[in-house]
């Protein structure tokens, strides 16, 4: 196994600023990297972790870092990746899942948002880190992610998000805090495609699609032509039944030509049953694909719910994210984004067919595997 693989993911890092005063500095920012992202693959949730594990494995460490002065203290690791420039580690991590993630016409890249709960510092009156993440399905990677103060400020962090990312025949899937005309404007100027969730924060074009499909689906549609299509799964003792409504028929609406390339009204209706109780759902979507792919769409929409199950479950099961404590100046939204880079290397590693749970541990006990990750 070639003990220089850490130096391949750092050569995406190496125009990554160093915040530092020359005379200060006893560890190259590439060493406190490696140890970080080795650190944080193997299970450390914080930076006294980071420095224990980097003193515990120092023997190893030394066959492919310097290490001048042996092993950064856990203060270093946090004043280091607090004054860190986010938005330079961002680009240098965008650019390294450029390499790692293959493009391909028609993926589906789900966009959404994730609260850093211990991150809320009150003494500092600064509010709780959101990172709006974007997340491949195909790739199961996290392609991109910006940080935010508060969930409402999701509206002028995902157009940021969405103008690093290339998304040329992708689909780009939204809850509703992203169903803007300017965020649809922007996904279909950037070659892309949209399925948005619709609610109340859309007004008459959320009323006007919720009142067509009651009048479907109590007329039958007569007039308005429609496709649909259905999935029904489940096991121990629950069973989920899908079904999609979706219509080309939009020239009624008013207001049509502001939402860039619309074409199509969708309706799901989820209907749950567990241990014999049954609860339905309705929830509304506009895209600017045609209607005659009810399949397709209803794939799309839950496909979307992969950001909550692979991304965000992994990130607060396996990597305690909401339990961390790191909050100072830029260090939680960085911690967020090294994790992250954990995450994607994890899962594209496919020979261990364990969990990121497991896998985290087997890089811990394996050198060998650790470097094959």
């Amino acid at each position: 196994m070639d003990a220089n693989a850490p130096r391949g993911l750092l050569r995406a890092f190496t125009e990554l600023k160093d915040p530092r005063m020359n005379r200060t500095k006893k560890h190259s920012l590439g060493d406190i990297l490696a140890i970080a992202i080795c650190a944080i693959i193997c299970g450390a949730d914080a930076w006294t972790q980071v420095a224990k594990f980097g003193r515990c494995k120092i023997k190893w460490f030394q066959t492919f870092l310097d290490l001048p002065n042996g092993i950064p203290s856990h203060d270093t690791f946090g004043r280091v990746f607090a004054a860190l420039d986010p938005t330079a580690f961002e680009a240098c991590f965008m650019k390294w899942v450029s390499d790692l993630a293959e493009a391909s016409a028609g993926r589906l890249i789900a966009i959404d948002g994730k609260t850093i709960r211990r991150s809320l510092d009150t003494a500092n009156s600064k509010a709780a880190i959101h990172m709006v993440n974007a997340w491949c399905q195909a790739n199961q990677m996290v392609l991109g992610q910006v940080a935010t103060d508060a969930k409402s400020n999701e509206i002028t962090a995902i157009p940021k998000l969405l103008a690093l990312l290339d998304i040329r025949g992708a689909v780009v899937t939204i809850d509703a805090a992203g169903c803007q005309k300017k965020i649809a404007q922007q996904i279909v100027d950037q070659g892309g495609h949209y399925v948005l969730q619709l609610k109340g924060n859309q007004g008459s074009l959320h009323k006007e699609t919720v009142l067509l499909f009651d009048q479907c689906l109590t007329d039958d549609c007569r007039g308005v032509s429609y496709t649909t299509a259905a999935t029904t799964d489940g096991g121990h003792g629950r069973i989920e039944e899908r079904r999609i409504w979706a219509t080309s028929e939009i020239g009624w609406f008013a207001e049509k030509n502001k939402w860039k390339d619309l074409r199509c009204l969708i309706r799901v209706r989820s209907k749950r049953t567990v241990n014999g109780e049954t609860s339905t759902e309705d929830r509304y979507y506009i895209s600017d694909l045609p209607a005659h792919n009810p399949s397709g769409l209803l794939g799309y929409i839950r496909g979307h719910w992969g950001v909550e199950n692979n991304l965000h479950w992994s990130l607060d099961i396996s990597f305690a994210e909401d339990d961390r404590r790191v909050r100072k100046g830029h260090g939680a939204e960085n911690f967020a984004r090294l994790s992250r880079i954990a995450l994607n290397l994890l899962q594209a590693e496919k020979t261990n067919d364990g969990g990121i749970k497991t896998k985290r541990l087997c890089c811990g006990w394996d050198h060998d595997y650790l470097l094959k990750v």
